[in-house]
């Protein structure tokens, strides 16, 4: 058997009836199981987590990404997260009986159809890109939407796949292979947007940072605070609670408390027992000793004698 997980991000969370039509095409796939998906207002945006067979994967994602080209227009979108494409980005990462290499191929896959058939410019990034200044994400999306019609004109970032112009309402999307990713957002009580941006410059890489660590400053301005909004690209080496007590510090500078946290989609288990085996100062404790998973092994024993 073979799994691979896919997180596509849309550029839309405010009307839950679009984005409820695009995780339909995913949903009448056989093979492909939809494990979560969120909206949010304050970022207008939404992501949704996908398992299921490779192949199926493939073109689960390309009618999610024609939907989304149907019912996103990016004229007339605008929220907190930094956005270039009505489908923004789509990763696909190996779960099971999958490589990586593998997944880079899916990838280039859905890029070519993507570009071949819904004529829009396609960008490799991560794993999968074809040149070093593709690689991250975010130097991919710098300057958005509403900046692309220009940059796509230099050289430098003629698209993998696809027409060299901008799809006027649907934009460009980022597809690509890649590790676990978890989306860890902190919500600090202030609405000083300086403070969060202050932080977000302490723990990211790119300045001095956390290695494993992108950081950027969001205002919530219907909660009236800001928030430090983060892509944890590999828990094991800059985990969550080590990122979260810097955070907690930095914003004791200020005289500002951490209010709340939230995760964004599916989480791996060992990241959850990282930060309980370090905040409950617990010994000798791993994925093993959770009930439920033990509980999924002997299941999994029994169906196998059967």
């Amino acid at each position: 058997m073979k799994i691979v997980e896919s997180v596509p991000n849309f550029s839309e969370g405010r009307r839950e009836e679009v984005v409820r039509e695009i995780i339909a095409e995913a949903e009448k796939r056989k093979g492909i199981w939809v494990l979560d998906w969120s909206m949010d207002p304050d970022h207008n945006r939404s992501v949704v987590t996908l398992i299921g067979d490779p192949d199926v994967m493939v073109d689960a994602l390309f009618d999610m990404t024609k939907k989304a080209m149907e019912l996103i227009d990016l004229r007339y979108h605008k929220g907190e997260h930094p956005r270039m494409g009505a489908t923004d980005v789509i990763p696909f990462v190996p779960v099971l009986g999958v490589t990586m290499e593998e997944c880079v191929e899916l990838s280039k896959r859905l890029g070519k159809r993507i570009g071949e058939e819904l004529k829009i410019p396609v960008y490799l990034y991560e794993r999968s890109a074809t040149a070093p200044h593709r690689e991250n994400l975010a130097d991919i999306r710098k300057g958005e939407f509403e900046g692309f019609f220009e940059k796509i004109k230099d050289p430098m970032w003629k698209p993998d796949f696809g027409p060299d112009e901008v799809h006027p309402t649907a934009g460009v999307v980022a597809v690509g292979a890649r590790e676990y990713l978890i989306a860890f957002n902190v919500n600090l009580g202030t609405n000083r947007l300086e403070v969060a941006e202050k932080i977000a410059k302490a723990v990211r890489h790119i300045s001095g940072g956390y290695r494993y660590v992108k950081a950027i400053a969001v205002e919530l301005k219907d909660k009236g605070m800001v928030q430090v909004s983060m892509n944890m690209t590999n828990y094991k080496k800059s985990p969550l609670f080590r990122v979260l007590e810097t955070i907690r510090r930095e914003a004791q500078r200020y005289g500002v408390p951490v209010v709340s946290t939230e995760i964004i989609g599916m989480v791996p288990l060992q990241a959850m027992i990282d930060v309980a085996q370090f905040y409950l100062q617990l010994d000798d404790f791993g994925v093993d000793r959770v009930i439920e998973n033990r509980l999924l092994q002997i299941l999994a024993k029994e169906g196998a004698k059967d």
